[in-house]
């Protein structure tokens, strides 16, 4: 075969700092735009991006010459320093340090994308720590709960 080609795709998900509530109804849309910037500049697409005051889901489009942990590292770097440059009375934010990533089939990307668009009304059932545990055993990996959280 004379070329690569790829359909990579990653819901991708992590929290505030000690998941503080640092992201507001007011600064959201400024904050996912600025994330599918940094997504569309370094050659990924971030298909739908939201969250609420603690924590953002991604759903990326990944070039096949990208370790996760790099995007991950670039989509959070970026915008925390961002944010903390253009909101100055939110000068110590930060992102946890880790993330979780699950692998999405080109068939599910409808609903991992409606999944994320609706995520204040799902958070009126679920906390984040509910919903993301959800998430590890559902896709069966293994964690110690001493050390989800930061």
């Amino acid at each position: 075969m004379g070329n690569t080609y790829t359909s990579l795709h990653y819901h991708v998900v992590f929290g505030t700092k000690g998941r503080e509530p640092w992201i507001t109804r007011e600064l959201e849309e400024r904050i996912w735009s600025y994330m599918a910037a940094i997504a569309r500049d370094n050659a990924m697409t971030a298909l739908q991006i939201g969250g609420v005051e603690d924590h953002v889901h991604i759903l990326l489009r990944a070039p096949a010459t990208m370790a996760l942990s790099k995007m991950a590292q670039l989509i959070k770097g970026g915008s925390s320093g961002w944010i903390r440059k253009t909101f100055p009375e939110r000068k110590d934010f930060q992102w946890q340090d880790g993330y979780g990533a699950f692998t999405v089939s080109r068939s599910s990307i409808g609903d991992v994308t409606e999944y994320i668009r609706n995520q204040r009304e799902h958070h009126r059932v679920k906390t984040f720590q509910e919903e993301y545990l959800a998430f590890l055993q559902r896709h069966e990996i293994d964690f110690d709960p001493r050390y989800v959280w930061d």
